[in-house]
């Protein structure tokens, strides 16, 4: 594959922003802020910069609140010493020339009342997603959540300007809302999880508007072309989602809307299992939504450089996120322009405390030299 011609390695005009290349880090939540405040360590900078060639780098999860918690040791953005540790982060990036977005999170129901002083987790209505959550115990069942009142809506709304107006001081180029994955934004838009009969359930545009509600709060602090939002369209029987024959149009809905914004992108995921028996899912969600939305498009899941190439040049995709390989690959872009080999990645570090599997992995010329 030619150094020159990959699809993959050239730069991008992303709103203001010119991105190095199309290799984009994915959010991966990795467990490290294992201290009393939640607050991004020197372990982070390092692991942040190390990865810094990325075309941009997407922070793993930050919860948005203490309400917003459903994982152990993951890092926020909602308090004065989150957003120091968060700032040295940022710095160490950009000296290196890369760009960083931060995701802003709320888990909803995908928590446990020991987050929560024996309080339920928030959701829109109180139903339990029937999954396994990871408690300072250990991993264990969820419970029924609380139904939000509207108040707790526009509180969380608040939590989420809050936060972005945080992630601005702490330095970072822009934010995505994490709208995915059994989240609390996924809870709202799926019909088996929201049971509302107010302004935030029954319809599909009642089930986005909570969505909306955040966009516009964070559209206060933030340009819309720093802000990208992250769905998956075809989630199934996982993170406590089961998906209905209004999922599609659901996201269909929202994507097309989305087209009235100048947003930095759309970040969506091919499906996480396979849904091809089930025939209200879409298969191949790229190819779907280029034809619905106008903007640009970033995609992720399980690509390699053969794919990721692919999806560019098919016109199905802008951006390539990438996860795993960048856990063990530090220097993704580089083995990718060079065609070197990739380092395999150790799934037992994934979660764990600690610098194992986190920022041991060398550089392919490191690696080389020793």
């Amino acid at each position: 594959m030619s150094k020159e011609t990959q699809a993959l390695l050239q730069a991008y005009q992303m709103g203001d922003l010119n991105l190095k290349n199309r290799v984009i880090m994915a959010p991966m939540t990795r467990n490290r802020a294992d201290n009393a405040d939640n607050a991004p360590t020197q372990m982070h900078v390092e692991y942040y910069s190390q990865r810094a060639g990325a075309g941009l780098i997407i922070t793993e999860g930050s919860q948005v609140s203490e309400r917003a918690v459903g994982y152990i040791n993951t890092p926020g953005i909602y308090t004065p010493e989150q957003v120091e540790g968060w700032k040295k982060v940022t710095k160490a990036v950009h000296e290196k020339d890369g760009k960083i977005f931060i995701q802003l999170w709320h888990v909803g129901r995908m928590s446990h009342p020991k987050f929560h002083s024996g309080e339920k987790p928030l959701a829109p209505s109180a139903i339990n997603p029937n999954a396994k959550v990871y408690t300072p115990e250990g991993f264990e069942q969820t419970t029924a959540p609380k139904e939000m009142s509207i108040q707790e809506i526009q509180e969380t709304i608040q939590e989420f300007r809050n936060a972005a107006k945080m992630a601005k001081e702490a330095g970072f180029d822009g934010v995505e809302i994490h709208s995915s994955n059994g989240y609390l934004f996924h809870q709202f838009f799926n019909k088996n999880a929201n049971q509302r009969t107010d302004d935030y359930g029954g319809n599909i545009p009642n089930r986005a508007r909570f969505f909306f509600d955040v966009l516009e709060a964070i559209s206060e602090i933030w340009p819309e072309n720093r802000i990208g939002c992250r769905f998956n369209p075809s989630l199934h029987k996982s993170f406590g989602i089961v998906a209905s024959e209004e999922s599609i149009p659901t996201f269909d809905y929202i994507i097309e809307k989305l087209n009235a914004y100048d947003l930095a992108y759309v970040h969506l995921s091919e499906p996480f299992t396979d849904v091809s028996e089930v025939p209200y899912l879409e298969t191949q969600i790229a190819r779907h939504y280029r034809e619905i939305y106008k903007g640009t498009l970033l995609i992720n899941n399980n690509f390699d450089q053969q794919s990721g190439n692919k999806v560019i040049e098919d016109g199905d995709a802008d951006l390539v996120a990438f996860g795993k390989l960048f856990i063990s690959n530090p220097d993704l872009p580089e083995r990718f322009r060079n065609n070197w080999p990739l380092a395999e990645y150790d799934e037992d570090t994934f979660y764990t405390s600690g610098k194992a599997g986190y920022i041991d992995y060398p550089k392919y010329q490191e690696e080389k030299v020793s």
